[in-house]
């Protein structure tokens, strides 16, 4: 293993340091081991949406998928933070109809889309958001498509005591290797219970989502994290959007990288090839140091080749500009300035 202290990204202005940043990042493989640390493995944070994935395994194990025919742009859908884009919220929609559901079902509250042209034109057109605008809609989706599959009330289902919950709570401790009882609960933005974990054991999970082997999931289990990852690679769009950093890098890589991004600078990478997984988490919570430590990890692990970073260079390594266009500073690892 190697060790070192925090990522420092920093953002500069004419030539000087304006701002720091210090990222947490764990790389760690299926079996338990840390490969690589930057700062604390056992820092305590909330994964946020970073943990979707994972989230998203009882709607598939459970056969709630199967059950509503669901594509895998649904399933993309499932692990997403989407943009609120036409083509997610209607996919939400369509879905959710033929659940026999209208989007007053959601727990999550209505969300204008992310992209200021989206938004621009709902006010144009004279239009309100809705739930399914909401980045977060195709996760509830899934987990009220569990509910009714399971033949569990569907009021409610957001509740940590729900039985859709209790099993998103299995799952998670068992990739995990955890036992949550006595883990710090907070609530997502999208109403949704979220355990606080330690960075490394998220690492751990992530590399176990990212090997889907029989022999340490079970087979339900493991080909529901290959269906999950299959779905992602075939809908990129769908997991976050136009410019969004998981499509673009997802897209860049086919298959062999998955990324995640949750709010407050938590960042999940899944690397299939490689059998890895890493977690980053930002101090201050700023999604932009998060972003650009994913370059310094990538690169670390030799990931980093001339399609990924013609990607992912203007969401790790960000020019800064201002109103009029004009550059005047980036974003990088401090060493690089």
């Amino acid at each position: 293993m190697t060790s070192s202290g925090p990522i420092e990204i920093v953002a500069t202005r004419g030539g000087a340091v304006e701002s720091r940043h210090r990222v947490h990042a764990v790389v760690a493989g299926p079996d338990g081991d840390l490969v690589s640390v930057h700062g604390e493995a056992g820092l305590v944070a909330f994964p946020r949406s970073s943990l979707k994935a994972l989230q998203a395994l009882p709607f598939v194990e459970t056969g709630a998928a199967d059950r509503f025919a669901c594509s895998p742009a649904e399933l993309a859908l499932a692990c997403a933070s989407h943009e609120g884009e036409d083509m997610h919220a209607d996919a939400v929609s369509a879905w959710l109809a033929r659940m026999g559901l209208d989007p007053s079902a959601l727990a999550c509250g209505p969300q204008w889309p992310r992209r200021e042209a989206d938004m621009a034109r709902m006010i144009r057109e004279g239009r309100q958001p809705g739930r399914v605008h909401n980045n977060c809609s195709g996760k509830h989706a899934g987990m009220l498509a569990t509910a009714l599959h399971m033949g569990e009330p569907i009021e409610g289902y957001a509740g940590r005591e729900h039985p859709v919950q209790r099993r998103v709570f299995d799952a998670v401790s068992a990739m995990t290797g955890m036992d949550l009882s006595g883990a710090p609960v907070g609530i997502d933005g999208c109403s949704a219970p979220n355990p606080a974990l330690p960075l490394g054991v998220m690492a751990v999970a992530a590399a176990r989502f990212a090997e889907a082997d029989p022999a340490r999931l079970g087979d339900v289990r493991a080909a529901a994290c290959r269906r999950l990852q299959a779905a992602m690679a075939d809908a990129p769009e769908m997991v976050g959007g136009t410019d969004r950093v998981d499509t673009d890098l997802i897209r860049a890589f086919a298959g062999r990288v998955f990324s995640k991004t949750g709010a407050e600078g938590v960042y999940f990478i899944y690397m299939t090839e490689k059998r890895l997984g890493a977690v980053l988490k930002a101090e201050d919570g700023a999604p932009r140091a998060s972003a650009a430590a994913v370059w310094n990890i990538l690169a670390e692990l030799g990931l980093l080749d001339g399609e990924a970073e013609a990607a992912l260079r203007r969401h790790c390594r960000p020019e800064i500009r201002n109103w009029d266009g004009l550059v005047t500073g980036r974003v990088a690892e401090a060493s690089e300035v």
